[in-house]
Parts: structure tokens; sequence; C-alpha cells
């Protein structure tokens, strides 16, 4: 268990050292479901580091991110790939992100098939005055079938954006 605290730690240093190009910093809290009958479902906790939104394409803002996830039992996954984000009217937007990266297994029950795995997000949320914005997401981990077995896992996540440089229009 103490290197996957020292792995997250180290994810955890890059968020900061980046911080000052970053657009924003967003932490979040969720429950797991892991698709298996003998897996141990549990609590997580997550950190994204979500770089500017430099280009457009159809109306949807896109840029670089990166993200950690210690769940409850112990997994840890960190990734990085593509977010978006799409603004909707009265504050509201939507976000979503494709993320691979490495999946740390702590347990047999909780084995998802590949140290391999692609995160995807799906969420909702709104924008407050102060610059700061909630949401609620659905995430899924699956291997995409590249593993010997893939039974993924599913999530839902509350997630709290903080802004750490001058917003992107």
């Amino acid at each position: 268990m103490s290197r996957y605290i020292i792995l997250f730690g180290l994810v955890a240093s890059l968020f900061i050292a980046n911080a000052s190009q970053a657009q924003e910093i967003v932490l979040g809290v969720g429950y797991n479901d892991f698709n298996s009958e003998i897996s141990e479902d549990g609590y997580y906790i997550a950190a994204d580091y979500h770089a500017r939104r430099n280009w457009t394409l159809f109306g949807v803002e896109y840029g670089f991110g990166a993200t950690g996830q210690v769940h409850e039992t112990g997994e840890i996954f960190v990734g990085g790939g593509l977010q978006f984000r799409h603004a909707l009217r009265n504050t509201w937007f939507v976000e979503a992100s494709v993320m691979p990266g490495y999946y740390f297994n702590n347990s047999q029950r909780n084995d998802l098939g590949s140290d391999f795995e692609i995160r995807s997000l799906l969420g909702i949320g709104r924008e407050f005055g102060n610059g700061s914005h909630v949401s609620f997401a659905l995430t899924h981990i699956s291997n995409a079938s590249i593993g010997e077995d893939n039974p993924g896992m599913n999530a839902v996540s509350l997630r709290f954006h903080f802004p750490l440089s001058e917003r992107h229009q």
C-alpha cells in the first residue's frame, strides 16, 4: 500500500507543479461499481488537472488533462488524455474526457484484466459567479477488450472545479 501512497503523492505533485499553467484542478468524490460478482465496490477520491482548452471543434472546447483516482479498496488509476467542455445556457456545461492510463490493482477481487485501462467520463455541471464549478459525472474504466478479461468499472462522482489561471473564453 505504501507504494500506492508514494505514487499518488508523485502524481499530486505534478498537478501542483503545473498549476500555474493549468486552467483548473478538479477534486471529486464518488462511488464505484466493479462489474464482477466477487468485486469489492466502494468510495474513491480523484484529482484531475485540466490544462487550458485551446482548441474548439463544432462548438466544443478541448485540451489535455490528467487524472489520479484512489479507491477505498486500495486500487489506483492514473492517466492522461483529452478533456472536453461544451457551454450550455445559464452557466451550465457538459464535460467529457478520455484518459488512457495505468491501473494499480490492490486486490484480485477488483482485477480489471489489464494494467492498461481507459477512463471515459461524461458529466454535467454549473459555473458559479466566482469562477468555480460543480459537476456530477459518470465514469467508466475499461481495457477496451485488449486484456484477457474486461469486467470494467462504473462510477458516479461529485466534482468540484477550481480555476487556477485566467478563464479562457
